[in-house]
């Protein structure tokens, strides 16, 4: 199928196609014109790295990540498989503490903005003075 017709089923647009193709991530072959043409499996392909750039991916850990699909029976690569996702978890924990962190000093800003405009309508109203 050509690269129009891959971005209908997978709802990916030919420009992001490409850039998979530019990264490693995906394959084509070529016609005597330059088209791109892909297999069926490029379908199931394009989903699998929909779901691995949603869950925070770089093209850079895809790359890593695929090799693991493309030669299952490989433990060499099913080891640098491992360590490269267990390397994404451990950046996603500590993006999670560093939230986690972020929210908890936020609510302290909240809490003193909270008492800070009880103060203030509870404030007797200044009397303005005539010149």
């Amino acid at each position: 199928m050509r690269i129009g017709e891959l971005s209908k089923r997978t709802g990916v647009s030919p420009r992001s196609l490409r850039y998979y193709e530019e990264q490693g991530l995906l394959t084509s072959s070529r016609s005597d014109t330059g088209q791109r043409h892909y297999s069926d499996a490029a379908v199931q392909r394009v989903s699998l790295i929909r779901q691995l750039f949603d869950a925070g991916m770089s093209s850079r850990v895809i790359a890593t990540v695929l090799p693991c699909v493309d030669v299952p029976g490989d433990l060499g690569v099913a080891e640098e498989t491992f360590t490269a996702m267990m390397r994404e978890r451990d950046r996603i924990d500590a993006d999670i503490a560093h939230l986690i962190e972020t929210r908890d000093a936020l609510d302290v800003l909240i809490r003193a903005n909270s008492r800070h405009r009880a103060e203030l309508s509870t404030a007797p109203e200044p009397v303005e003075q005539s010149a």
